[in-house]
């Protein structure tokens, strides 16, 4: 089963290069450029796997990932959060893992493959 992935994230080329790294790793992945978007693609259709950005115009990635959290429908999908800001920074997000700014390929692999195994 390829895991279904929802990327939450504003700028373009990350989005898109997140995208290829998921889409190499055999994920099925949708992509959202704002959290209300974000949102509102989860509830309609809860992936396994949420990429979130904190620093997203709007709401935030940490409105976002409270009102996944929150509601019935996304609760048990995994956040990995996306950041330049520091571990400690994001302790009160209760994501499933980190995934610091700037990232290569190996580093989303290693966030996607502490949740499960994808190969």
């Amino acid at each position: 089963m390829q895991p279904r992935v929802l990327v939450i994230e504003d700028e373009q080329d990350v989005r898109d290069l997140l995208q290829r790294h998921l889409d190499g790793l055999g994920c099925e992945v949708r992509t959202a450029d704002n959290g209300e978007l974000g949102f509102l693609l989860a509830v309609a259709d809860p992936p396994d796997l949420v990429v979130l950005d904190i620093r997203l115009p709007g709401i935030d990635g940490r409105q976002v990932a409270r009102a996944l959290q929150a509601d019935p429908r996304t609760r048990d999908c995994r956040i990995v959060v996306t950041s330049v800001l520091d571990a400690e920074d994001l302790l009160d997000i209760n994501a499933d893992a980190v995934l610091p700014k700037p990232f290569r390929r190996a580093d989303v692999k290693k966030a996607v493959d502490s949740l499960w195994e994808v190969n």
